[in-house]
């Protein structure tokens, strides 16, 4: 590898030698994120600059409370940097007001937990559908999206079926359909696989590196798992806050 794509890796920047800021889904300079804990001030991210190109799927490593998921939510627009700027597109989350920001989490992006985040008593189209209501599409239109959205995972024969009679395999592929059926240009993953048994991990990792290359999706997942991050395109280690790409190349 040359010494300028390994400075533009360890920099967090696509490793193509394009222009970072031409096709970028995101664009995240000096971003810090700090929280108290007592009189001690922790960095949960500290001065992280990265770039993703649209349609990359990039995966993110660390040990717990290193400042990965805190990464995930300032992607997702979920919390705010103390400093610095997380442009999406060419938007300034960090500067958009919070029902700006709560209408491109609507439209823009889709989310998938650890937890799968299921309603205990919705159907798993119901638990779907709810991911449309704040769209304002109509009844019909939302029946057409939800079928589409489980047909795609797998499950449209298990539209009718509560949280509790199916696997965790199964509810996982109801939370991805949820984060896809509003037709997002990002996924955001936390976790995805970490309840799940070496055999389901393997068919939900699958299936969310079918459904990223079918739709050209931007995909940021979390995990511990080497496994699962090896699958990446590339690969970014939070330490302390601090983000470096791992050299993969």
């Amino acid at each position: 590898m040359s010494n300028e794509t390994t400075s533009a890796v360890q920099n967090g920047l696509p490793p193509n030698g394009s222009d970072p800021q031409a096709s970028a889904a995101y664009t995240l300079t000096g971003v810090t994120k700090t929280y108290q804990k007592g009189r001690r001030t922790i960095f949960a991210l500290r001065d992280v600059n990265l770039t993703i190109p649209e349609g990359e799927w990039l995966a993110v490593q660390g040990r717990t409370g290193h400042g990965k998921t805190t990464l995930l939510q300032v992607l997702g627009g979920l919390d705010q940097p103390d400093s610095g700027s997380v442009v999406f597109g060419d938007r300034d989350l960090s500067q958009l007001r919070e029902t700006q920001v709560t209408k491109i989490r609507a439209t823009s992006i889709g989310f998938i937990f650890q937890t799968f985040n299921l309603v205990a008593t919705l159907s798993a189209a119901e638990n779907v559908e709810a991911a449309l209501i704040p769209l304002g599409v109509t009844s019909a239109k939302r029946r057409q999206l939800v079928t589409a959205a489980l047909d795609s995972v797998g499950l449209a024969d298990r539209a009718r079926h509560l949280p509790s009679e199916l696997s965790g395999g199964q509810q996982q592929r109801v939370a991805i359909a949820r984060a896809l059926v509003k037709e997002p240009r990002v996924l955001l993953a936390d976790e995805p696989t970490g309840n799940l048994d070496q055999d389901t991990r393997d068919d939900i990792i699958g299936l969310l590196e079918k459904l990223w290359r079918d739709r050209q999706l931007t995909l940021v997942l979390v995990t511990h798992d080497s496994s699962v991050a090896r699958r990446a395109q590339r690969v970014a280690i939070m330490i302390k806050g601090q983000l470096k790409m791992a050299d993969r190349l």
